[in-house]
């Protein structure tokens, strides 16, 4: 059974060889998991969406929760899905630094990432544009 998860975190940590540190590790450690996904980042806010089998979903959110990389874990959404939208990403990412404001201004009141602040169905349709506007990065 595939599941989608999606979730914010802060960053403890908001340097480039942090936030490169994650993904590293999230592309070592997710193929043999079977786990996909995408990471935006901005303004020290994560926003992660990942998809695989409902036990390695589990487990992989069970272990960002005791992350010590990452505070303010909330989970922002969940589901059972037919298909995963971000297969072809073992971690996609998106610097939200680097894309149009306008993407974000259309999801949230500010130019800004605050998942906290919005739905989470509103979280994934951000995704969903930054995926059509071939904003995600890191194919693998």
């Amino acid at each position: 059974m595939l599941v989608r998860l999606l979730y914010a975190s802060r960053a403890v940590d908001t340097s480039p060889a942090a936030i490169e540190a994650i993904l590293t590790q999230s592309r070592q450690h997710n193929p043999g998991s079977g786990i996909t996904g995408v990471l935006c980042y901005g303004g020290g806010v994560f926003l992660q969406a990942i998809e695989g089998g409902r036990s390695a979903v589990s487990e992989l959110y069970g272990h960002i929760q005791k992350d010590p990389r990452h505070k303010n874990v909330e989970l922002l959404h969940y589901e059972e899905i037919a298909e995963r939208r971000f297969g072809g990403w073992t971690m996609g990412q998106v610097n939200l630094s680097k894309i149009n404001h306008s993407i974000l201004l259309k999801y949230s009141e500010k130019p800004e990432l605050d998942p906290y602040a919005v739905s989470g169905k509103v979280s994934f349709a951000l995704l969903e544009e930054l995926m059509a506007t071939a904003s995600i990065i890191g194919r693998a």
